[in-house]
C-alpha cells in the first residue's frame, strides 16, 4: 500500500497523567508522522514511539500543523488513543467461505457488520483470525522483519483441495508451505479449524490436526495450539452454500475423535495441543472437561474453556457476595440457551443471598434462526420478543458481550436504550464475572 494512502491518525483519547496530556494533546488532533516516518498502523506507532527522542508532526483539531519534540524514557507510552488501529485502511478478505458470518447477515445494518477483516495486523494486535491468502510479499517481509508473532490463522483443512473448496480461493492450498515459512523464521501461529460436516470432518479432520501437530515441536513451536470450532449457521445464509448444521450426534462423534488425539498428544508431547470449543459439549449435551484440561487457556478467544474459566472466576469472586441484601430485589438475567445448563450452579449461588432473586431467561435466537445460541449472538429483537409480556421485577441483567464493543448496540442495530423503552424496565450491562458480582451486591432499581 503506497504512503499517500496513509491517513493521519485521529486521536480519540488522551490518558490522564500521561506525557500527551502534559504536552496538551487534545481529542481531534491527528498524528501525521513520528521522526519523519508516517505510521501505517498502531504497530508502526508503537515501534516508532519506543525511542527516547521524538519529533511528531501533528495537525490540531483546527487544522493547524505543529512540530512537537518529546524527550522521554525508552518505551514510555505517550498516552494517546486512536480511532482505529489501522491508519492506512483495513486489509479485507478475498475468500468466499460459505460459512462466513458476514455473508450470513441480513442487509441494511451498520456498515461495520459487513467489513470482511483478513488483516494480519489485527491478528497480531487483537487475536482475530486470518487466512494468509491475501498477503503481498511486502506484508510477508514486514511480518518477518518486525517479528509479528503469534498470529492467529484460520486453517480449516491442510489438504490443498479441501481448503481451496472451503475458502474458494486458489491460494488457500499453500497453507503447509506457509507453515514451513513460519517454522524457518521461528514465528508462531495459533490455528483454528471451523468444522463443516461432510466437508472437512472425518479423515480430513484427523489429517489436519496431525499435520498441524507436526509443527508443535521445539522451544518455540510453530503451531502453538489448535482449536476445533463447530460451524455456525443462520437463516440468512445463501441457499447454495452446501453446509449443514452440527447435530448432537455429530458433536459426540467429533468429541470422541478429537479426544483420542488429545490423549495421544498428551502422552507423546506433554501437551494436549488441540482443543474443542465449549460449543461441542453444549451441542452434545455432555459435561465440559475439567478446568485442569485447558492448560494455560491458549484458545480462550475461540471459546475454548471460557465457561470453565468463568465458573472458576465466579467461585472466587462469589466470596464477596453478602449473606443478605435489603431492600429485596429481583432481576432477570439474559443468557444464550447454549450455556443454560453450565450456568445453573452460578444461578443457585446468587439466589442463596437472602433478599436477592435472579431469574435466568435462556434464549435461542429467532433472529438468526438458531435452536441453540451462544450469549454473544442474542439480539435486541430476540430479547424483546421473549420478555415483552413478562414481569421483569427490578430490571434486566445483560452480559456486555452481546453488544458492540464501543457502543451499547446489539447485532441487529437495536440500542439498549431503545430496548429499555420498549420493555419499560431498567437494563444493566454486566461486564463479566466482576460486573455480575458487583451488580448483585450494590445495584438499586432505577425507574424508567
Amino acid at each position: 500500500m503506497s504512503e499517500i494512502s496513509i491517513r493521519p491518525a485521529l486521536i480519540t483519547g488522551v490518558v490522564s497523567g500521561s506525557i500527551s496530556e502534559e504536552i496538551g494533546f487534545e481529542i481531534g488532533d491527528r498524528v501525521v508522522s513520528i521522526n519523519g516516518e508516517k505510521p501505517r498502523d498502531l504497530i508502526d506507532y508503537q515501534f516508532l514511539c519506543a525511542d527516547e527522542f521524538l519529533e511528531l508532526e501533528v495537525i490540531d483539531k483546527k487544522g493547524k500543523t505543529h512540530k512537537i519534540e518529546i524527550e522521554k524514557e525508552y518505551d514510555e507510552d505517550l498516552g494517546l488513543e486512536f480511532e482505529t488501529a489501522l491508519f492506512d485502511g483495513l486489509i479485507q478478505c478475498t475468500n468466499r467461505c460459505p460459512f462466513c458470518f458476514i455473508d450470513q447477515q441480513p442487509p441494511g445494518k451498520r456498515d461495520s457488520l459487513y467489513l470482511k477483516d483478513d488483516d494480519y495486523r489485527l491478528s497480531f494486535l487483537y487475536g482475530s483470525y486470518l487466512t494468509l491468502t491475501n498477503l503481498t510479499q511486502r506484508e510477508w517481509d514486514r511480518i518477518e522483519q518486525m517479528r509479528l508473532s503469534p498470529l492467529y490463522v484460520s486453517v480449516h483443512a491442510t489438504g490443498s483441495e479441501v481448503r481451496t473448496r472451503l475458502l474458494k480461493n486458489q491460494r488457500a492450498g499453500q497453507i503447509l508451505d506457509q507453515l514451513q515459512w513460519f517454522q524457518a523464521r521461528q514465528l508462531q501461529i495459533h490455528a483454528q479449524v471451523v468444522l463443516c460436516p461432510g466437508i472437512n470432518d472425518g479423515e480430513h479432520l484427523t489429517q489436519t490436526i496431525e499435520d498441524l501437530a507436526r509443527f508443535h515441536t521445539g522451544d518455540i513451536p510453530t503451531v502453538a495450539s489448535i482449536a476445533v470450532v463447530p460451524v455456525g449457521l443462520t437463516r440468512f445464509r445463501p441457499d447454495e452454500d452446501e453446509l449443514i448444521p452440527v447435530a448432537p450426534e455429530k458433536a459426540k462423534e467429533v468429541i470422541a475423535q478429537v479426544q483420542a488425539l488429545q490423549t495421544k498428544f498428551k502422552k507423546e508431547r506433554g501437551s494436549t495441543i488441540v482443543w474443542l470449543a465449549d460449543e461441542w459439549f453444549l451441542l452434545a449435551g455432555v459435561d465440559l472437561p475439567p478446568e485442569s484440561h485447558y492448560e494455560d487457556y491458549p484458545q480462550i478467544g475461540n471459546g475454548v474453556g471460557s465457561i470453565r474459566l468463568f465458573l472458576k472466576e465466579f467461585e472466587s469472586a462469589a466470596k464477596r457476595l453478602p449473606e443478605k441484601i435489603a431492600p429485596a430485589r429481583e432481576y432477570v438475567w439474559i443468557l444464550g440457551n447454549a450455556v443454560e445448563r453450565a450456568f445453573l450452579p452460578i444461578l443457585d449461588r446468587l439466589n442463596q443471598v437472602q433478599g436477592l432473586t435472579i431469574r435466568m431467561v435462556a434464549l435461542n435466537s429467532q433472529y438468526w434462526g438458531q435452536n441453540m445460541t451462544v450469549t454473544g449472538l442474542l439480539t435486541g429483537q430476540d430479547i424483546f420478543e421473549a420478555l415483552q409480556d413478562q414481569a421483569l421485577g427490578d430490571g434486566v441483567l445483560l452480559p456486555s458481550l452481546m453488544l458492540k464493543q464501543d457502543a451499547p448496540v446489539f447485532l441487529d442495530d437495536i440500542s439498549v436504550a431503545e430496548l429499555e423503552q420498549r420493555l419499560k424496565t431498567n437494563i444493566t450491562i454486566v461486564q463479566g464475572v466482576e460486573g455480575l458480582i458487583e451488580v448483585c451486591r450494590t445495584m438499586q432499581a432505577v425507574p424508567i
